[in-house]
């Protein structure tokens, strides 16, 4: 029954004008080194760990750059929907 015991075919294709180094066909961002968030596969409760732990290692500037993105956003948002702030004075 040699029929039904299918095997794929193999094949070495190399790429014409591939000079580098490494596989031309592994898919890697060039920053993916650098990242905690990437490389082993880890269920999502590990991945929202690292990347607090990431954001809580990392520099202030960063932080507060998106502090003030966030707020700027925040504001133009209230400022779409006609919020009144008129509502936090006392009178």
């Amino acid at each position: 029954m040699g029929f039904l015991k299918r095997t794929n075919k193999k094949f070495d294709y190399q790429p014409r004008f591939y000079k580098g180094e490494g596989s031309p066909f592994k898919i890697e961002h060039k920053l993916d080194q650098f990242r905690t968030t990437t490389g082993k596969n880890k269920g999502i409760k590990g991945k929202f760990s690292d990347a607090f732990d990431d954001l809580k290692n990392s520099d202030k500037s960063v932080n507060k750059t998106l502090f003030i993105i966030i707020a700027i956003l925040v504001l133009i948002f209230l400022y779409i929907i006609d919020f009144d702030l008129s509502i936090f004075n006392k009178n």
